[in-house]
């Protein structure tokens, strides 16, 4: 069983960007298939530039250990913030594009 976090458009596909995803859907994946798929509201597009960028990272963090996720599928990813993944054991895959549901099954 995987915990994918995937950052999401209001149509269902892949957002272009992890840090400055407005939305973020948290999908549990068992056995090839989509068990659970939950939409949040993390409007990290607004919040990016409030702050420092360790503030940020502190709130995508606590976003994703909240929701104990293994994995992250985005079609963007910063350096730094693909560092702070890495240390938490959170496996990245990025340059996901089109529908965000089989961009989550394609890892």
């Amino acid at each position: 069983m995987s915990v994918v976090a995937i950052p999401i458009t209001t149509d269902g596909q892949v957002g272009s960007g992890w840090g400055r995803a407005p939305r973020v859907a948290i999908a549990v994946v068992d056995g090839g298939a989509i068990a659970t798929w939950d939409e949040h509201q993390v409007d990290w597009d607004r919040l990016h530039d409030e702050g420092t960028e360790g503030s940020h990272h502190a709130r995508m963090v606590r976003f994703l250990q909240e929701h104990a996720v293994t994995h992250v599928v985005t079609g963007h990813i910063g350096d730094g913030m693909r560092n702070v993944m890495g240390r938490l054991g959170i496996t990245v895959a990025d340059g996901a594009a089109g529908d965000a549901r089989a961009a989550v099954l394609a890892v």
